[in-house]
């Protein structure tokens, strides 16, 4: 059996740390078809159009995708390819696990948090119109719909995986209406959850607390803007955005990417760190339930760190990515993957 997968390599660095990741995900003996587009400037530059319809087809026919960063122009120019993708393939559940690696020093060892983003809308939605002339409105959009969906999504994903605690974050003290109805949905919720303990905390003051303790945590539900913010602050405690993946969920699809930046400034010269794309890689493997091959894949990575001999500039060793990724397959032909544990994604 093989599965047909979309592969966006993205810019920057993104075609280095992706062809690495298709590499080490080959090397566990499943069989992938990759049909490979351009998205952002470099498919406009083709085919005009910045997330070509091909791309289109391939996802929808696939229903799985594997994604490197795709720089955003900052205060002007297109729209965020990620938003933009997000939005098309309703992929309404962003998901990011931030757990830490071996061999990678931290201020907070063993941190196991999950933070599950509503994806669609908010601030995101990026309803904006100029009023008059320096004046510009941004719309905050909330909805019952997507607010009930997204907390299903949390609340199932902790019972399925023996999740303890679930808190939603919000601003509802200020944005009555909105945040108010998003907490108001998750209530609702948790209530079909009584194993499951709910709170709330309210936005501003999780950061302090994130920052001062993150163990008090278990999984964060937030609305976009909101998850966006954390989750970058969550990646801290782990080492950083090079080594947390991400993985956005509809119910018909979903795409796996990393969530750093193109980092144009080392783009070819084989300096970049593929852990993002690999972890997100394996959360693909265990969604398509090869979850063998992704127990294979973090063995192998745990290893690769513990012993620090073929890490990335980044996390304090000398590597290249061709090195670090030809470390990671020789580790897989000498460890035996791990026995099964509850540690799937499939949703």
């Amino acid at each position: 059996m093989s599965y047909k997968v979309t592969l966006i390599p993205g810019d920057g660095i993104g075609p280095e740390v992706v062809t690495a990741t298709v590499r080490i995900l080959e090397a566990t003996g499943v069989r992938f078809e990759w049909e490979s587009f351009a998205a952002g400037a470099e498919a406009y530059e083709k085919y005009h159009e910045y997330i070509p319809k091909e791309l289109t087809a391939s996802v929808e026919r696939t229903h799985v995708g594997l994604k490197g960063p795709v720089t955003t122009p900052i205060g002007g120019g297109f729209s965020s390819i990620n938003v933009a993708l997000r939005k098309q393939f309703e992929l309404f559940a962003n998901f990011r696990p931030i757990i830490n690696l071996p061999g990678v020093p931290t201020r907070y060892p063993g941190v196991d948090l999950i933070v599950v983003r509503e994806n669609t809308e908010g601030l995101y939605s990026g309803i904006e119109h100029e009023v008059v002339p320096g004046v510009v409105e941004s719309l905050k959009i909330i909805t019952e719909k997507a607010s009930t969906r997204i907390s299903r999504f949390a609340f199932e994903y902790a019972r399925r995986f023996k999740r303890k605690k679930i808190h939603a974050i919000h601003k509802a003290n200020i944005m009555k209406l909105s945040d108010g109805l998003f907490i108001r949905c998750s209530r609702n919720i948790s209530k079909e959850y009584p194993e499951i303990t709910y709170g709330e905390h309210i936005v501003d003051n999780t950061c302090m607390q994130l920052v001062m303790n993150p163990y008090q945590y278990d999984m964060l539900l937030l609305e976009n803007l909101y998850g966006d913010i954390i989750s970058d602050l969550c990646s801290a405690f782990v080492g950083g955005l090079g080594l947390v993946p991400g993985a956005n969920f509809g119910h018909e699809c979903a795409i796996f990417e990393a969530v750093h930046g193109s980092a144009p400034d080392i783009a070819g010269k084989d300096m970049a760190n593929p852990t993002a794309v690999l972890r997100s890689g394996i959360l693909m493997l265990h969604h398509l339930g090869e979850h063998q091959a992704g127990r294979h894949i973090e063995a192998a990575l745990a290893h690769v760190y513990t012993q620090k001999k073929h890490i990335t500039r980044d996390v304090g060793g000398t590597a290249g990515t061709t090195e670090f990724a030809d470390a990671v397959i020789d580790a897989m032909r000498t460890i035996a993957p791990p026995q099964p544990e509850l540690q799937e994604v499939e949703m």
